[in-house]
């Protein structure tokens, strides 16, 4: 489910070869992002691999908080999924769950890209809920789109970035 009141577009157009494609429920494709020890580590603080049982109730929460994309990139000619993010003004969780494209400012442009239609929604800051403290690269990602902790947790910080 979208944000309330908001409809949510099918396709945001990042780059000629980077966009989002709304969720479109094929969950299982998503799987092997999951079963891997590390994403999870990054994902959740722990290694257990999801269960396509766990990754549908993950992915049920999430889009019932906001909009759920696929991140798309295009090679040869074609769009393949490479990672998913959730937009709303509380969170932004992203996963680039294919390792061979991290590290190569996916990230940082969806989240740019997010940036931009929360402003055009009228929002005045948007947040994220926690990135821990051994996530290095995500921290990277969200500062170098403007945002700054400003609470500790438990395990890492609070981001926000006023609009």
């Amino acid at each position: 489910m979208p944000i309330p009141t908001i409809a949510q577009p099918e396709i945001l157009p990042i780059s000629e070869a980077l966009r989002l494609r709304r969720y479109d429920g094929a969950l299982s494709l998503a799987l092997p992002w999951y079963q891997d020890g590390e994403t999870v580590w990054l994902v959740d603080g722990d290694r257990r691999p999801y269960t396509l049982e766990r990754l549908r109730r993950m992915y049920e929460f999430l889009d019932a908080r906001g909009e759920l994309y696929w991140i798309e990139l295009r090679e040869n000619g074609t769009f393949r999924p490479v990672g998913d993010v959730t937009f709303w003004q509380e969170d932004m969780p992203i996963v680039l769950g294919d390792p061979g494209v991290r590290g190569r400012g996916i990230g940082r442009q969806v989240v740019e890209t997010l940036c931009r239609r929360g402003a055009a929604l009228g929002y005045r800051e948007l947040f994220v809920s926690e990135i821990y403290d051994w996530n290095s690269a995500s921290r990277r990602c969200f500062e170098g789109a403007g945002f700054q902790a400003y609470e500790k947790t438990e395990r890492g910080w609070r981001f926000r970035k006023v609009l």
